[in-house]
This record gives C-alpha cells, structure tokens and sequence, in this order.
C-alpha cells in the first residue's frame, strides 16, 4: 500500500498520524507492563526478609543477654530516684516491673501508646529486641 493509498483510505494526513501515534503509545504502553513485571523477581519471603544469621538466640538469660543491655541503653537514665519517667531499670526486680506492665517491650518496639526508647536514640535492633522477647517469653527468670 504507497502513501497516496493510504490517505485516501484514512481521509488525511493527519488522521493517519493519530493512527500511527496510537500503534507507538500502545506499543510502548504494553513494553513498558512488561518490563515492569519481569522486574519483580522476589518471590520468596527468604528473599523479601533475609534473617541475621548472625543473631545468636541460644542461652538467653538475665546474666548475660538482658541485663547487658538493659545496662549500657536504659541505667543511664532509668536509675534512682530522678528515674526518667519515674521508671528505673536498675535491678532485676524493676526491670521486671517494667515487663510485667508492658512498658519495657512497648518502649523499645516503639508501639503506639509508648515512649519510644532509647529515647534521642535509634530503635535497639531485631537481634537484640528479640532476645529480650525471648527472656521475656520464658517467663523473664532471674538466671
């Protein structure tokens, strides 16, 4: 088909070019979803949510996983009687206060309704968040 066959098949020029940009617009539209989807290719939650290997759950106790921590992020202001926020953190008694009311675990997760500790601080890490929850899931023993 020449060019002289096409206009007077289309009408005008102009219309044949609304034609031809309709073919390169949908043609790019349909290489573009394309390419989109082929770029997805996490598909598996090992992939999406790698796990710190390097976290060592074994063997949590008071001794040498909570109070460690407890120590070197919290004591520096949750000490005697000028305690931030009147919580102190300073002994095993308090810090299991602080477990049992539920502020220990909802501060440094930062959940609704809790300060957010360490306060001035980034969050504590998932390593060590989850130490503690573990502590806390074995019934917080003075160990």
């Amino acid at each position: 088909m020449n060019a002289t066959s096409q206009l007077s098949e289309y009408g005008s020029k102009t219309e044949l070019q609304m034609i031809k940009m309709k073919k390169n617009i949908i043609l790019f539209t349909a290489f573009l979803a394309l390419a989109l989807l082929n770029s997805c290719y996490y598909d598996s939650e090992e992939d999406l949510y790698p796990q710190n290997s390097s976290c060592d759950t074994t063997n949590i106790t008071y001794t040498n996983a909570v109070f460690p921590v407890i120590s070197s992020r919290c004591t520096s202001c949750h000490t005697g009687i000028g305690a931030g926020g009147n919580v102190q953190l300073d002994n095993y008694n308090n810090i299991v206060a602080a477990v049992n009311n539920g502020s220990l675990m909802g501060s440094i997760r930062h959940e609704s309704g809790w300060s957010a500790m360490p306060k001035n601080a980034g969050k504590l890490d998932d390593c060590t968040i989850r130490k503690l929850e573990i502590w806390i899931a074995d019934g917080a023993p003075n160990n």
